[in-house]
Formats: structure tokens, C-alpha cells, sequence
């Protein structure tokens, strides 16, 4: 097992908190962010809000969200909440609709909603991965489909995907996870062709594993968990596994106007796990 000294600071349990105002890099951003009630997509708003968006948090769980939404608030940010189940259309439609009328139009869209499941073709699970194509690709392309004339409409805008090293790479026995990634950086750099003449960048960011509640939610237990973050170790050569934090900071960076000559990227955030062929 390889033991490396952790930067200082950094914990390997450490999620995403409240962040204390910054650059205000993002002052001025209308901004709307799928997956807002826990892990990236919760980082990401927080960190947005902080640094001076206005943001509209989505997700499918009231309780989660509005406990996002109180972080925000009580740190002096402006944010507002929609629940929203992505896979259905309606849900998307009215998504959009509430955003436009809190914020007044749209800047920035960051589509963090994803799940995260297991299956092959040795025992096919055809149900498996029409879930995860509909959660982490059909899902994304509805909802962007209907929020980029309101993009277009503004001036600056941009579009973040979050994707996954498994969008680069093959994991055996995660075939629907690992397609559905790829469709989702195939989708950034496409649009992000498609949507220059606009003005309106679009990238995906590729992290590796990050603590949050998604492998739990899969089903692996408390002592499962921290075995997979003990492995972490060995595969991501930086010796750990990503924060929520470090994640959301990428992203915001990526969606401020510091980024403005930045599109149709696919940005790896993974402790160089990319580079290794450990499983």
C-alpha cells in the first residue's frame, strides 16, 4: 500500500461546507445547478452563492435541498429552490420556468445530477442501463435542450457538465455508468461546437472518486465505503480520494469569465487516476 502525506488542510472526509466569500468571481451569475441537494452539485451552489451568483438549486429530495438552501441563506447568499425529478420532462420544463422567473434569465447551467450503478453484459441488466442513460445522459440533454434559449438570450453564459473518469476509461462491470459518461463528454464537446457562434461556452469536468454520498446511495455500506477510500490510495496517485470543495472551486472557476476563452473542454479533476491501469 502506497502512504502519502496529505497537503495540509485536506481531509480525506472533508464535503462540501459553507465557503466564505472569495473573489466574487461569479458576482452577477444567475445560475441554476442540478443535483443541489448533496454532494457535487451541493459544493458547486455553495461555492457559486459565495462567490457572488444568484442560484437555483434543484433536486429530487425536499429535505436535502432545503438544508442546502439554509447553508446558502444563512451566509448572506441568494438562492432559491425547485424540486425536480430530471428524468421527466415536465419536471424539467417547469425547472426552467421557475429558474427564469426567480432569476430573471439564466447565465450558467450545471447539470451535477447523475447516479452511479453496476452491471456487464456476462449478467445483463437492460433495466440498469436504461436507468443509468436515462438519469446521467437523456436527462442532461432534456433539460439543456430547454434552458439554451435562455442561455443564448444573455451575454457570457456557459454550461458545465459533470462527467467522470469512467467517461474515459472502462471500468468492468459499470458498462452503463461508463457509456453514459462518455455520452455525456461526447454531448460537451458537440454543443460546445455547436453553441460558440452564440457565445456560450460549454465543458464538462471528469473527476475521479470524490467523497459524497453516490457510492453509498449504490448500496455499499459503512465498511465497504471506507475499504473503497482505503483502495483510493494505491489508485489515484495523488494517494486519496477528491473533496466536494476542491470539485466545486474547478467549477467555478470554469463557469466565471476568467474561463471565457475555455470551451468544449473535458477537464480532469482525479488525483491522476486517469493515468494509472490500477482497478
Amino acid at each position: 500500500m502506497v502512504s502519502r502525506r496529505r497537503p495540509a488542510g485536506v481531509t480525506a472526509a472533508a464535503g462540501p461546507g459553507t465557503v466564505p466569500a472569495m473573489s466574487a468571481r461569479m458576482s452577477g451569475k444567475r445560475a441554476l445547478v442540478t443535483g443541489a441537494s448533496s454532494g457535487l452539485g451541493r459544493a458547486i451552489a455553495i461555492r457559486f452563492a459565495a462567490e457572488g451568483a444568484r442560484v437555483v438549486l434543484t433536486g429530487r429530495r425536499a429535505d436535502p435541498l432545503a438544508e442546502a438552501h439554509a447553508a446558502i441563506v444563512a451566509a448572506g447568499g441568494d438562492a432559491t429552490t425547485a424540486i425536480a425529478d430530471h428524468t421527466v420532462e415536465a419536471d424539467n420544463a417547469r425547472c426552467v420556468d421557475e429558474a427564469i422567473a426567480a432569476l430573471g434569465g439564466l447565465d450558467v447551467l450545471v447539470n451535477a445530477a447523475g447516479v452511479i450503478g453496476y452491471d456487464g453484459v456476462v449478467a445483463p441488466r437492460p433495466d440498469e442501463l436504461r436507468r443509468l442513460m436515462d438519469a446521467n445522459f437523456f436527462a442532461v440533454y432534456d433539460l439543456t435542450t430547454r434552458a439554451v434559449p435562455h442561455l443564448i438570450a444573455g451575454a457570457g453564459a456557459s454550461i458545465l457538465n459533470v462527467s467522470s473518469v469512467a467517461g474515459t476509461r472502462p471500468y468492468a462491470g459499470m458498462l452503463g455508468y461508463c457509456v453514459s459518461k462518455a455520452a455525456i463528454d461526447m454531448f460537451t464537446q458537440s454543443i460546445a461546437l455547436e453553441l460558440a457562434p452564440q457565445g456560450v461556452r460549454v465543458n464538462a469536468i471528469n473527476p475521479g472518486v470524490v467523497v459524497t454520498e453516490l457510492h453509498r446511495r449504490a448500496g455499499l455500506d459503512e465498511t465497504a465505503y471506507a475499504a473503497f477510500l482505503q483502495r483510493c490510495q494505491d489508485t489515484h496517485p495523488l494517494g486519496r480520494a477528491g473533496t466536494a470543495d476542491e470539485v466545486a472551486a474547478l467549477a467555478t472557476f470554469l463557469c466565471s469569465d476568467e474561463a471565457g476563452w475555455i470551451t468544449g473542454d473535458r477537464v480532469a479533476i482525479d488525483g491522476g487516476r486517469a493515468l494509472t491501469s490500477l482497478r
